[in-house]
């Protein structure tokens, strides 16, 4: 089959690799325009564009898609079929039509639960013991076109953002291979999704990242996993943010004033403590604004936060 591939991240690269490594023929791949990073403002490539340009796949960066010559080019391609992956775009009708058997899409949630930017960041925060990868053919509205495939992973024990969307990328990969020989076979089931199940997950502000210390520490924790490594999950102590790595619950001890107000420090040995409403996190990391990465018990010996200090306020 002649696919045509969308997608920008690193989540969009592994499926992209997986395709040329089973031998479809990839006659482009469409990625979001270089953007600057970091503080130079580097101009940096999508990691897809890296991929496609490692294979020598022509690779093409349209600012819009309504652009008349970008859509005959991509026409004169001839593809059988689009594969998209998080291309960070909601494409219009006559882009999703153009291919013979139309325009598959890799969603990182088991459809129709968690439609939207961040399934992933939204599984862990909610507490999911469960999630997955929905193979469905894309149509206009988000996220809501009939399943092709799916396949579950269970979210393990304090798995980050990171690391649980490094596995779905990779069965990504697998299922979409899978739905495109099942479509070649004429051997496809596509099931219609039920709207009434549908929940969302939109796309993280930065106010989602904010840690909210009067939760319960078994969901603080969760939030900071969540956004572990990006955008990192943040609070701010005693005037300037810090982001935070690795929480832990561990028992809530009794102190001599009473009951400790969320947020507080609770202690630094072996680890800064932070009262939650009920229970307590020991954060393993932090990042302080500005500095680099380091671990929660260097922060406190380095007079960063001490007992008593308040997080969140």
């Amino acid at each position: 089959m002649r696919v045509l591939f969308w997608g920008t991240p690193e989540f969009a690269a592994v499926p992209l690799r997986a395709l040329i490594g089973e031998g479809f023929e990839v006659v482009g791949v469409v990625t979001r325009p270089d953007k600057p990073q970091g503080r130079s403002r580097t101009l940096t490539a999508p990691p897809v564009k890296e991929a496609a340009l490692e294979e020598r796949i022509p690779c093409f960066q349209p600012a819009t898609l309504k652009d008349a010559e970008f859509l005959d080019t991509i026409a004169v391609m001839q593809p059988d079929i689009s594969v998209v992956v998080a291309y960070g775009r909601i494409l219009p009708r006559a882009v999703i039509d153009l291919p013979s058997s139309g325009t598959l899409n890799i969603h990182a949630s088991l459809l129709p639960s968690l439609r939207g930017a961040a399934p992933i960041q939204a599984a862990i925060r909610e507490g999911f013991t469960e999630t997955g990868i929905t193979i469905m053919r894309m149509v206009p509205e988000l996220d809501a076109g009939p399943i092709v495939l799916q396949a579950s992973v269970p979210i393990l024990d304090d798995e980050t953002y990171g690391e649980l969307q490094l596995r779905l990328a990779e069965l990504g990969a697998v299922a979409v291979i899978e739905a495109l020989a099942l479509i070649s076979l004429g051997a496809a089931a596509e099931t219609p999704q039920d709207a009434s199940l549908a929940t969302f997950a939109p796309k993280v502000t930065r106010d989602d990242a904010r840690i909210d210390w009067s939760l319960p520490a078994t969901d603080a924790a969760q939030s900071i996993r969540a956004f572990d490594p990006q955008p990192g999950a943040f609070t701010s102590v005693n005037g300037a943010d810090v982001k935070m790595y690795g929480p832990r619950v561990v028992p809530l001890l009794a102190h001599g004033d009473g009951q400790p107000q969320p947020g507080t420090v609770v202690a630094t040995d072996g680890g800064v403590v932070i009262a939650c409403s009920d229970g307590a996190l020991r954060i393993a990391d932090v990042q302080p604004s500005g500095r680099r990465r380091m671990s929660s018990g260097q922060w406190a010996k380095g007079r960063g936060v001490s007992v008593g200090d308040r997080c969140g306020i």
